[in-house]
């Protein structure tokens, strides 16, 4: 009797993020772009490293406890939070440490939602988010970006009309996109909230990632929200400490005690030596304005090489994206001529979202200094001919 793999309803709808599949078919082959995957070659911060070295040699942190996390980093992630959202968190009730930031989604999901419930996110959105939604069991509801003036900004009009949710997950800036909400979009978001009596879930990872001209709103400021708001933190992005696999949930302390156990269940631990490294991140000067400026050269060398091309300035964030269907083609089919004719890793959106997020290809510039991305105008010549 041959054994078949059976059903399961929650793989329905589950795509694959795609990325991967884009890097093995890149390679190690250094003349390609590498614009796929957020990687980036900014170092980390150099007392991050040496603490996180220095609890290696000295034997700390390897052990199951506590649970939830350093006493040491969850007095970091309060004080660094009472500056970015004015609120006061007790280490203990209100922060649970998790294996990341995107390992915390799930958790927070599963405490926030029960299966079938509607979760809102934007089209598009990062497919770390999209698809747990989907694992999870809730219903993910898409409200559009659209492009305007350039650049991308949310569709007020179309969150106003959600009628049912049990939470809201959002970023911003906002991976693939790098859309950043201003004060009105924030604002729509609460009055969602509160008439639907819905959690928002704040992916924060690129908060501070923001270029000129655009404001940095933390929701929690914005009347209405920070009672229901349930913030998701990691050190991959601003601290450029990817490896490092540790991030954070702070909230309201009912649904915290449910996140905290549902967290212990998921992951039982983060690393204990990477958790010192990340307090000292969160403690000390760690490079974020020079990491920010560096990305945001990056980016406009990126819009400048690809100028009359389809391409939106992000507001924010490691990456921009550029519309293939505008240009002619599928994304998948822009991507993988990016790769054999141009030398560009660049993954399609088809995970990313629904409607809008499926015609784009993502560029990100976090791994490629500035000098090679001169070169990206001619590659994608050589690509779209």
């Amino acid at each position: 009797m041959v054994f078949r793999m059976r059903n399961n309803a929650r793989f329905t709808h589950v795509q694959p993020i795609g990325l991967d599949k884009v890097a093995a078919a890149a390679g190690s082959d250094p003349d390609v772009l590498r614009l796929e995957n957020l990687d980036t070659d900014v170092p980390p911060p150099p007392a991050a490293v040496e603490a996180t070295a220095r609890a290696l040699t000295e034997g700390r942190g390897n052990s199951w406890l506590p649970l939830n996390g350093l006493p040491e980093l969850r007095e970091a992630i309060a004080a660094d939070l009472r500056v970015r959202t004015g609120l006061d968190y007790d280490p203990i009730r209100q922060i649970v440490v998790t294996s990341g930031g995107t390992s915390a989604v799930m958790p927070v999901l599963l405490a926030t939602t029960q299966p079938g419930e509607r979760v809102v996110l934007t089209d598009p959105t990062y497919a770390g988010l999209f698809q747990r939604v989907r694992l999870s069991g809730a219903e993910p509801h898409l409200v559009p970006l659209v492009v305007a003036d350039g650049g991308w900004r949310l569709d007020r009009e179309a969150l106003e009309r959600v009628d049912h949710a049990a939470a809201l997950l959002l970023m911003s800036p906002s991976m693939p996109s790098g859309v950043v909400f201003d004060h009105d979009d924030w604002a729509a978001v609460a009055r969602v909230c509160e008439r639907t009596d819905a959690y928002l879930i704040y992916d924060a990872a690129m908060e501070r990632i923001v270029y000129d001209g655009h404001p940095r709103i933390n929701p929690c400021r914005v009347a209405g929200l920070a009672e229901r708001t349930v913030v998701i933190g990691s050190v991959s992005k601003e601290y450029r400490m990817i490896g490092w696999r540790i991030g954070w949930v702070a909230g309201p302390p009912q649904i915290m005690e449910r996140i905290g156990v549902t967290t212990i269940y998921n992951t039982t631990v983060a690393s204990g030596f990477a958790q010192m490294g990340a307090a000292v991140a969160l403690s000390q000067p760690s490079g974020v304005e020079a990491a920010v400026a560096e990305y945001q050269a990056r980016h406009d060398t990126v819009i400048e090489q690809l100028d009359g091309l389809p391409v939106v300035r992000a507001g924010g964030g490691w990456s921009c994206l550029v519309d293939a269907e505008a240009i002619g083609m599928s994304a998948p089919e822009l991507s993988a001529r990016l790769l054999e004719r141009g030398r560009v890793a660049a993954t399609p959106m088809t995970a990313w979202g629904e409607k809008v997020a499926g015609r784009y290809v993502r560029l990100v510039y976090s791994a490629e200094p500035v000098g090679r991305l001169l070169e990206l105008r001619a590659r994608f010549s050589a690509a779209i001919g």
